[in-house]
C-alpha cells in the first residue's frame, strides 16, 4: 500500500504558491487596517489622541491633560450633574399627577400641553445650552441660509415634519435639546435609565429595541411617521429629531439617509452640524464612552459650528419616492456643508472597530456582512 506521506522535494522553490496548509475558504482573513481607513474614511478618527484615542502626545500635551485632570474636569463634573439632577427634579414636579401619553411600550409626556410642557420645554432648552456651555461650548455660531418664502407657500405648507441633521457625536442631542427641544428615537433602555429616562420621556422620544432580531421595525415605523405628520399639521406637536444616516461619522462625510425620515411626505428642516478641533475631536468614533467624556471635558474650549438649511418641501415625484426624496436632501446637505459623499454603512463600520480592536468578533462581522 502506497504511503499518503510523499517525501517533499528538495528541490522545490519555496513558494506561498503551494502552502503545506491551505486556508479555510471559510475563515475570512483579517484585512489589513490601512486598507480599511482607505475604505472607511468616514470613521477614522485624525487628532493628536490617535485613532482610540490611546496614541502617543507630546509633553506639552500632557502637561495640558495632567493639569484638566486636577481642576477642570471634576469642576465640570460637578456642575454636569447638578444641572442633570436639576432638569430631572423639573420633569419629576412637572410630571406629577400628570398621565403620560401612549402605551407601555411608547409611553411619553411630550403631549401634557399647558404650563407643565411649558415649564418642561423652556427649562430643558436652557439647561441643555447651560450644559454645553459648561462643557466648554462656551459660544455656537449659527449659519442660516433661509430663503425668501414664495407667495404660493403657506405657514402650513412649509411648516416642518422633522429635522434632519448629519450625526457625529451624543453632543448633537445636546445641540438639539438647545435649539428646539425636539423629539429623538432611542433605545428602549434609554427609557429605563435613572434620571435619563423620566427626561427622555418628556422629550417624547420613541423607543426602539435594537439589540433584538425581532425587529418591530413596522411598530416603530408608523409611530415615527404618526409624529412626524402630526408635527407638520399641529403647531403645538412636538418636531421629531431624526439622524438618517443611522451612525455616527467622524464630521468629515455624510453616509447614505435612511428613508424613516421622508416616508410621512411631510417638509425636512436640514441641520449641518460642524466640531472644528485642534487637540480633540469631540466625535465618537473608535473610541470607548468614559476615555471620550474625559478627554472631552479636559479640554479648555470645544466648537460647534451649525449651519440651518431651508425647509426642505418636497415634489410630488418625491413624496412619491420617499428614496428620491431622502437623496435629494442628502445632496443638498453635502453641498452647503462641504462634506464629502460616501458609500459605506453600519456593516462597515462594525468591520473597521472590529479589526481595530482585534477581537474575535471580526469574523462574525465578516459573515454577517457577507449574509
Amino acid at each position: 500500500m502506497e504511503s499518503e506521506l510523499k517525501p517533499i522535494n528538495p528541490t522545490s522553490p519555496k513558494s506561498d504558491d503551494q502552502p503545506l496548509l491551505k486556508p479555510d475558504p471559510s475563515s475570512p482573513t483579517r484585512p489589513d487596517i490601512r486598507d480599511l481607513e482607505t475604505k472607511c474614511a468616514a470613521y477614522v478618527r485624525h487628532d493628536v489622541y490617535g485613532t482610540m484615542g490611546r496614541g502617543q502626545i507630546p509633553w506639552s500635551e500632557k502637561v495640558l491633560i495632567g493639569f484638566a485632570l486636577i481642576t477642570l474636569l471634576p469642576l465640570r463634573v460637578v456642575l454636569s450633574l447638578s444641572i442633570l439632577v436639576v432638569y430631572y427634579l423639573i420633569c419629576r414636579v412637572c410630571t406629577m399627577f400628570s398621565k403620560p401619553s401612549g402605551d407601555d411600550e411608547q409611553e411619553d409626556y411630550a403631549h401634557m400641553g399647558g404650563w407643565r410642557q411649558t415649564v418642561v420645554v423652556k427649562s430643558g432648552m436652557f439647561l441643555s445650552r447651560a450644559l454645553l456651555f459648561v462643557i466648554g461650548f462656551y459660544w455656537i455660531p449659527e449659519t442660516s441660509t433661509q430663503e425668501a418664502e414664495r407667495s404660493d407657500q403657506s405657514d402650513e405648507a412649509i411648516r416642518p415634519g422633522a429635522i434632519v441633521s448629519n450625526h457625529i457625536s451624543y453632543l448633537d442631542i445636546l445641540y438639539h435639546m438647545s435649539a428646539s427641544f425636539p423629539s429623538f428615537v432611542a433605545k428602549r433602555s434609554v427609557g429605563k435609565l435613572p434620571l435619563v429616562g423620566l427626561i427622555s420621556k418628556c422629550l417624547g422620544c420613541v423607543y426602539v429595541q435594537r439589540e433584538s432580531k425581532s425587529s418591530d421595525f413596522k411598530g416603530v415605523s408608523g409611530v415615527v411617521n404618526e409624529r412626524v405628520r402630526e408635527a407638520h399639521q399641529n403647531k403645538s406637536a412636538p418636531v421629531m429629531m431624526l439622524f438618517p444616516e443611522g451612525t455616527t461619522t467622524n464630521g468629515e462625510y455624510l453616509l447614505p439617509f435612511k428613508t424613516g425620515a421622508f416616508l410621512p411626505k411631510a417638509p425636512v428642516l436640514p441641520v449641518i452640524l460642524r466640531y472644528p478641533y485642534q487637540r480633540f475631536s469631540p466625535a465618537w468614533d473608535t473610541i470607548s464612552g468614559v476615555r471620550h467624556v474625559i478627554l472631552l471635558f479636559c479640554q479648555f474650549v470645544n466648537h460647534l459650528e451649525v449651519t440651518r438649511l431651508p425647509v426642505y418641501c418636497p415634489s410630488q415625484e418625491e413624496k412619491d419616492d420617499p428614496k428620491l426624496y431622502a437623496d435629494n436632501v442628502r445632496k443638498l446637505m453635502a453641498d452647503k456643508g462641504n462634506l464629502i459623499m460616501a458609500d459605506i454603512g453600519l456593516a462597515e463600520k462594525r468591520e473597521y472597530h472590529a479589526a481595530l480592536n482585534g477581537n474575535n468578533s471580526l469574523r462574525t462581522v465578516l459573515h454577517q456582512k457577507a449574509e
